[in-house]
């Protein structure tokens, strides 16, 4: 098996051993493994070049690269606040790191489907983001590194912002222009791809998953990814709404108080501005929120998303009205 073989060339089993490899569930972008050998348990991840999505969405397998030195960057900015990497195959396009038990490493988006918003933690994950971010903030030997430009844009801004804009072309001026602002920016290393379902709650505070989308670019786009899935989580679990927007503000507070790598009177704009182009994607773009399964639910998303795209919020707490607001009609 090629797992074993992967392995074996980076010395994390022997030739003799003979691993049980476990498929998990969960994800569209990559096969993940869960391999147990001689007592100790392992992760291994391997990119996909078509997404497990309706849409026929393809991209290439080397993102797999990017999320493995997007985990060695975050590792020596914020320790602690990534899995442990223990070994990259590039030429099995793979990686491998350590296994995190999920019965004490629990999923985010699980806790919050149980009602358990914690505002604490939700301020946690700010500070955490916003740590990555200034640290690589004006990094040459950053950017550098991760110069996926064409990989973000079919990762993200194309099947999010564009997709969308080809399907509600009343809105394509406004979407249009987000794409190629966020396309134009760049600031600090960015995550891609920060949701509940890929942050783990931590013993000693979150950790960071599946950064296939690893880019230099625009932090604004890692703060508003975040903020709009606690948004939409209030469709999901309506009696928890008040609680997730407790820590949708608890976040955003703790995010914007710790950026000193630009003013925050342009950061949060770009946030608020982009918020909804984020909205509209999960509705109208190639990767709809599953959850979301109602033309009720779908609808408000729209509302929301059409109002802020056509007379752009100047902030976080403008984003939160307007919200409030279609959840009132």
């Amino acid at each position: 098996m090629w797992i074993v073989e992967s392995l074996r060339r980076l010395d994390l089993i022997g030739a003799n051993d003979l691993p049980a490899a476990t498929p998990l569930s969960g994800g569209v972008s990559s096969d993940i493994w869960r391999v147990d050998v001689g007592g100790e348990r392992l992760c291994v991840k391997r990119a996909l070049s078509r997404l497990k999505v309706a849409a026929d969405w393809r991209v290439p397998v080397e993102r797999n690269h990017y999320e493995a030195e997007w985990i060695r960057v975050a590792a020596d900015r914020l320790p602690g606040c990534v899995p442990v990497l223990l070994g990259e195959d590039c030429s099995a396009g793979l990686f491998v790191m350590e296994y995190l038990d999920p019965s004490r490493n629990p999923g985010w988006k699980s806790v919050l489907r149980g009602g358990k918003a914690d505002s604490t933690f939700a301020a946690h994950v700010g500070r955490a983001i916003a740590a990555i971010h200034g640290a690589t903030a004006g990094d040459g030997e950053v950017e550098r590194r991760f110069n996926t430009d064409r990989m973000f844009h079919d990762l993200r801004i194309d099947p999010y912002l564009l997709a969308s804009a080809r399907r509600r072309p009343d809105l394509a001026g406004p979407l249009t222009e987000l794409a190629d602002r966020t396309a134009a920016t760049r600031k600090a290393l960015v995550h891609g791809d920060v949701s509940p379902k890929n942050i783990l709650v931590g013993e000693h505070g979150p950790i960071f998953i599946d950064a296939e989308c690893a880019w230099y670019g625009d932090p604004a786009f890692d703060l508003a990814f975040c903020l709009n899935h606690l948004l939409l989580k209030c469709l999901w679990v309506p009696p928890h709404s008040d609680a997730y927007l407790q820590c949708f503000r608890a976040l955003a507070n703790a995010y914007l108080e710790c950026v000193d790598w630009e003013p925050v009177e342009e950061m949060e704009p770009r946030t608020a501005t982009l918020l909804p182009g984020l909205l509209l994607a999960r509705v109208d773009g190639k990767s709809p929120a599953e959850y979301l399964t109602t033309d009720e639910q779908k609808d408000r998303v729209r509302r929301a998303a059409r109002a802020l795209l056509l007379e752009p919020p100047d902030s976080l707490d403008a984003v939160l009205r307007r919200w409030r607001e279609e959840s009132q009609q």
